[in-house]
């Protein structure tokens, strides 16, 4: 553990093993740069049988969103007003527009990626996908009162 967060120190960071959950995008048929990793996708890609109600899963999307931390910020990355937004589309499409708190935020890719994973987990996607945008920039403003509480800033 204590070597994952040295690693994370200095800037480091390796892509994680994609699974079948988590995909990013690729170009000409090559693997993307491990860094930096802007957008993401998670699901199965595949559209479930089922009738969804899109805004029954955009609520489970952002309960999925809320056990996401930065590790360096003891507070979830939507109560940090992290999440620009959340949209889901009949067929499961999920589309998710996220910042961060600084563009040389160490982490960047592993949230994005982890973002990805969570929210294509959640029933009813087939596919989300994450961009990481920067306009307009992250301030604490953005923060839930919860979020400013917890950190002392209330």
């Amino acid at each position: 553990m204590g070597d994952d967060i040295e690693r994370l120190k200095i800037h480091k960071i390796a892509p994680r093993s994609t699974s079948d959950h988590v995909f990013l995008p690729q170009a000409n048929g090559h693997a993307p740069p491990a860094e930096p990793i802007s957008e993401a996708y998670g699901g199965t890609g595949e559209k479930s049988d089922a009738v969804i109600d899109p805004k029954a899963v955009e609520t489970a999307v952002i309960e999925a969103l809320q056990t996401i931390y930065d590790p360096e910020i003891p507070v979830n990355i939507y109560e940090l007003g992290l999440i620009y937004g959340v949209e889901v589309a009949e067929d499961g499409r999920a589309e998710v527009r996220m910042t961060l708190t600084a563009p040389a935020c160490p982490v960047a890719g592993a949230i994005v990626e982890e973002v990805a994973e969570k929210t294509g987990r959640v029933q009813g996607v087939s596919t989300s996908h994450v961009e990481l945008v920067w306009d307009p920039p992250w301030t604490p403003d953005r923060m839930t009162d919860a979020a400013k509480l917890e950190l002392g800033m209330l």
